[in-house]
């Protein structure tokens, strides 16, 4: 899973701590191999991904998640991208 954020992002330094706090209590959410992407220090590749709002969150291409977020909402796309990946 790809997180394209901002460091000083407010909304990205939130995300950022419900992925922390989530992975404390679910053991299963550490087996999700979370890439954070600055799209500052990292722009030419951030370039290639269809999103205008961070955080943004990607499984591959594929968008998850643009914008403003809630624990409950990260925990929604852990759960779903978990889901995928035991098919």
């Amino acid at each position: 899973m790809r997180i394209f954020i901002l460091e000083n992002c407010p909304h990205c330094q939130k995300a950022r701590r419900y992925i922390k706090e989530l992975c404390e209590e679910n053991e299963e959410y550490k087996k999700i191999d979370i890439d954070f992407i600055d799209e500052v220090k990292d722009s030419e590749f951030a370039e290639r991904f269809d999103y205008y709002y961070v955080p943004s969150f990607f499984d591959g291409d594929v968008k998850l998640h643009e914008g403003i977020i809630q624990k409950e909402e990260v925990k929604e796309i852990f759960e779903r991208y978990l889901k995928e990946k035991n098919k």
